[in-house]
Formats: structure tokens, C-alpha cells, sequence
């Protein structure tokens, strides 16, 4: 079995330069860095957002004993960030060893390339961000920043809480300096933020204005490969990801690469440009987002034994990986071992409770007859995902396929109706609109959309098996067989509840017997008759 990784992380190139101008000002005063990870972040309450100077205050109280605990750390990285000081020794004297990066340091490198920062080292950059413009409030670059890593970590902590935080930092940071004077960091940081909060139309609106502006500038273009994703425009998805590539080749454009290469249903494609990018990620947090796709990969080709085994390993690079624990929980589900699945789903909800591993646990615990579990896991959900959507996060898909199944499907054609008129009209969102309107007991318009779904999805085991059961239920039985065969044959553990389910349809749909159903066969041929049993017909003489 190949599991990455087969080379150990290697240091940042040192000669890559932040691609936003985003180094800090000199002498900022730092506060102390953390020794790891918090377990979770306070949520922001909405009071602090009325006065975006609040921004500058210290973060709340779980992120506040972190930043205590290690005061050298970011002292050295602000050394780093303010620029290094190259000493000349005198001759026949050694020179001495250079410092080592600090936390914000490094954080900064990694968004100089593109690449994920650690979760402790978004915390000292946060912390030092903070501090810094509480005392230089017309700084435009370090609020951007702020804002940004705001950004990032509501994504990476599941609270959608800091997205407020990131509006008003971004704000703050156009206010001093206007986008059209040259300040795209803010600008791409706002595409960033749309991207999170899933408003794809506005993410297309700031990363557009970014890239007309300075085609060049290569950090606005995941967050439009995201935007164009999210709206279903494939063609420029492929154009965004090739100037990404050309402007910035390197980890990050190889596994914008493969991920496109998965939507477009060619795994191999994606296999090679994950493993490649493994080979060349050069920190733990860039490694274990690696091993994470070519997890994802080994999940959607069917292989759950590999992909328990690459997301195990992106859990020994950087144990703060959760979104690999709950991908190994879903793989273990497909693999029957549902006690070593469920301890990976709660400890993945513990540090990182995003709504979609709510419902994948209450759909395990449905599976397993265990209905007061799912139950409870389904009433988390409903209040996650109205928590989110407080803070401006468009979860109308993830709602539509939960009430579809779960809820009231008339309910999730509303929602997915409006999301398509938004013209979010991914795979995802065909698919979900499809099923629900099968759901609500309209088959006929739900077959549009999931054969959509099917053709612009890649080889994705629950689209074809949604459009397999439509299909079914037009009467349409060779290409309903077609389907259903093709989501077991992708991926037979796709879903412990409609997996199963998928099989039981198949079996309805088994070949009939030679000549067709009984009941449309013709009558036996008659037999040689006695002369004296022969009667004759009525009205002969």
C-alpha cells in the first residue's frame, strides 16, 4: 500500500516573497506564541463587532492562555518578520547560527506560498496582528492581514464567529486604504471571506476586480477557482486553475490541479497530482493537507482500507488535522468497524464541529437502530447550521439534503430552488435539487437535474445513485440499472444508509427471466389434440 509521506517536510524556500506585502511593520510588540493548538476558540459575541476598533482588543479567553505559554517563540518570529539582520563575522571568527523562525514567522511563509499556516502559528500571527494594530490603527496591511487570518481560522476551527470579525478588519483595512489604491490584500481577503460563507457570486465579484486590476497577482485565484466551483462554470474553474499554475507553480497549484481533475471524473489524473504534491509539500500542515486529498481519493474510488491509511498519516504529520480524523471515520463506516468510526467522529466534532460531521454521525447512528443518538445529532445539526447562518453563512445545500432525507423535502426544494436562481448550479446543488424533488414526490422535474449532476460531478457513487432510484421510478429500467450498478461498482460504502438502499433498488431491477416478466409472455403452444376431444366452433354445422 502507498502511503504518503515517503520524505520527510522540508524548510520554505527562503527566496519566495509574500505575495500580498503583507510583512509586518517594523518592531511590532509581540505577544508570547503558543506551544500548541487551542482545543476551541470562544465565539465572538456580536457586540464586539459594532466598533471595528474592538478588533484590536485581545482574543477571547481560551486563545489568551494559549498565547501565554511560550513568550519566546513569537519574540524570535517578530525578529523574522521585521527583517533579518545579516552579521559579517570578522575574519578568523565563526559565524554564529541563524535564529530560528517563530511562530508568526513561519505563519507568514506559509501565506507567502500559498500554503496552509499551522493552527498554532495562525494563533501567534492572530495575537501579534492584534496587538500590533490596537496601537497603529491606519496600518491597511496589517488589518488586511488580520482579517484574512481571520478568515482562515473560522474555517479551521469551525466557527463561523470570526467571519464577522474578518468583515469589519477588512473594512477597516479599505477604510485606511481604498481598494483602487492598491489595496488587493483586502480585496482578496474579502473574496476569501465570501468563499467561506459560501456567497460564491460575491467571491467572483472581489477576486474579478482583483484580477482585472493586476492579472498577475497570483493569491486571488484560489479563492475565484473557488467562486466559479461554487456557480458550476467549469471552463473558467480549468482557465482560473491553468494562470494559477502559471503564475505560481508549486503544492498548492498541483492540488488545485487534482482536485479539478476529481471533479472532472478523472481519477488518475488527480491521483498523480496529489502524490506529487505530497512529495514536494515542505511543512506538516502542508503535508497532512496532501495525505488529506489522497485520502479523499482512495474514499472516492471505492478504497476504503487506503484512504483509513492516508488519513492516518495525515493525522501523524500534524495531529491537528481533524478534517482527517473525520475522514477516516467515514471510511472505517464503509469498512464495518462502526465503534472505531464513531470514536473518530466525536473527536473530530470536539475540535472541529462542522455541520456536515454532525450528519454523517447521525446517519451512522440511524443505520446502526440506534434512533435517540440520531436524534440528538440531528437537533445539533439544526442548531449549527442556524448558528452559522446567523453569521451570514449560506448552508442551503447542506439544509436541502438533510431535510430532504430527514426533514421536510418540500422544504429543501424551496431552499435549493433559490440557491439555484443564485445560480449556484454546481454538481452538489443539482444533485441535492434533483433528490429533493423526487422526494416531494415529483420525479419528472428531479431528472434534469440529477442527470446533470452525474455528467458535471465526476464518478460520484450518491449522484448516480440518486439519479439510479429516479430513473427507477420513471420506469425507466435499463438506465436506472445502469446508474445504480455504477454508484456500487465507484464506491458499495458511499453512505451506511444509502448504500444498502442502493442495493435493495438494484435488486428490484433483476433481469427478468428469458422472454420477459411472466405475465408478458405468450400462451403456450397447443398440444396435439385426440379427434374426439375436438369440439367444434360455435356456429359450425
Amino acid at each position: 500500500m502507498d502511503v504518503m509521506p515517503q520524505q520527510p517536510p522540508q524548510p520554505p524556500d527562503p527566496s519566495s516573497h509574500p505575495p500580498l506585502d503583507v510583512s509586518a511593520p517594523s518592531a511590532p510588540s509581540a505577544p508570547p506564541a503558543p506551544s500548541a493548538p487551542p482545543a476551541s476558540v470562544a465565539p465572538v459575541g456580536a457586540s464586539s463587532l459594532a466598533d471595528p476598533a474592538s478588533l484590536a482588543e485581545p482574543p477571547p479567553l481560551s486563545l489568551r492562555t494559549t498565547l501565554r505559554r511560550a513568550a519566546l517563540g513569537v519574540v524570535a518570529g517578530a525578529v523574522l518578520v521585521t527583517g533579518a539582520v545579516v552579521a559579517v563575522p570578522e575574519d578568523g571568527k565563526k559565524a554564529s547560527r541563524p535564529p530560528v523562525p517563530g511562530p508568526v514567522s513561519r505563519a507568514l511563509a506559509a501565506t507567502a506560498v500559498g500554503a496552509p499556516a499551522s493552527l498554532s502559528d495562525l494563533t501567534a500571527l492572530i495575537g501579534d496582528r492584534q496587538q500590533w494594530v490596537g496601537t497603529h490603527p491606519s496600518d491597511a496591511r496589517s488589518w488586511a492581514l488580520l482579517g484574512t487570518a481571520y478568515v482562515e481560522w473560522g474555517r479551521r476551527s469551525a466557527d463561523a464567529a470570526y467571519y464577522g470579525r474578518a468583515e469589519q478588519a477588512l473594512k477597516r483595512s479599505l477604510n485606511v486604504r481604498p481598494g483602487e489604491n492598491g489595496n488587493t490584500a483586502a480585496l482578496v481577503g474579502l473574496a476569501e471571506l465570501a468563499d467561506a460563507r459560501h456567497d460564491f457570486a460575491a467571491a467572483r465579484k472581489w477576486g474579478e476586480t482583483v484580477r482585472a486590476r493586476e492579472p498577475k497577482q497570483w493569491a486571488v485565484y484560489p479563492a475565484l477557482i473557488d467562486a466559479y466551483g461554487g456557480l458550476g462554470d467549469h471552463k473558467a474553474v480549468s482557465t482560473a486553475v491553468e494562470r494559477f499554475t502559471a503564475l505560481r507553480a508549486g503544492v498548492p497549484a498541483l492540488m488545485q490541479t487534482a482536485r479539478m481533475h476529481l471533479d472532472r471524473g478523472r481519477p488518475e489524473d488527480a491521483l498523480a497530482g496529489a502524490r506529487a504534491a505530497a512529495d514536494r509539500a515542505t511543512t506538516p500542515a502542508q503535508k497532512a493537507e496532501c495525505l488529506h486529498l489522497l485520502g479523499e481519493l482512495a474514499w472516492e474510488r471505492g478504497d476504503p482500507e487506503e484512504a483509513v491509511a492516508q488519513f492516518g498519516a495525515a493525522l501523524r504529520t500534524d495531529r491537528s488535522h481533524h478534517a482527517s480524523r473525520a475522514g477516516r471515520a467515514r471510511a472505517l463506516v464503509a469498512l464495518g468497524r462502526t465503534d472505531e468510526a464513531r470514536r473518530d467522529y466525536r473527536a473530530a466534532l470536539a475540535q472541529l464541529p462542522r455541520p456536515e460531521y454532525l450528519l454523517e454521525l447521525g446517519e451512522l447512528y440511524e443505520s446502526l437502530g440506534l434512533d435517540a443518538e440520531s436524534d440528538e445529532q440531528y437537533a445539533l445539526l439544526r442548531r449549527s447550521l442556524a448558528l452559522d447562518e446567523g453569521q451570514g453563512v449560506d448552508h442551503a445545500l447542506l439544509r436541502g439534503r438533510f431535510e430532504a432525507d430527514h426533514g421536510d423535502p418540500a422544504a429543501a426544494v424551496e431552499l435549493l430552488d433559490a440557491e439555484w436562481a443564485r445560480s449556484h448550479r454546481s454538481a452538489a446543488v443539482a444533485d441535492a435539487l434533483g433528490w429533493a424533488l423526487h422526494r416531494s414526490g415529483d420525479p419528472s422535474a428531479a431528472l434534469e437535474y440529477a442527470a446533470q449532476a452525474v455528467d458535471t460531478g465526476g464518478q460520484n457513487a450518491s449522484y448516480a445513485y440518486h439519479l439510479g432510484v429516479i430513473q427507477k421510478a420513471l420506469r425507466e429500467y435499463g438506465p436506472a440499472r445502469r446508474n445504480l450498478e455504477a454508484a456500487l461498482r465507484t464506491n458499495p460504502g458511499f453512505s451506511p444508509l444509502a448504500g444498502p438502499a442502493a442495493r435493495e433498488a438494484l435488486d428490484d431491477l433483476a433481469s427478468p427471466p428469458p422472454g420477459g416478466p411472466p405475465d408478458m409472455q405468450p400462451p403456450p403452444e397447443p398440444g396435439p389434440e385426440r379427434p374426439e376431444a375436438r369440439k367444434p366452433a360455435p356456429g359450425s354445422p
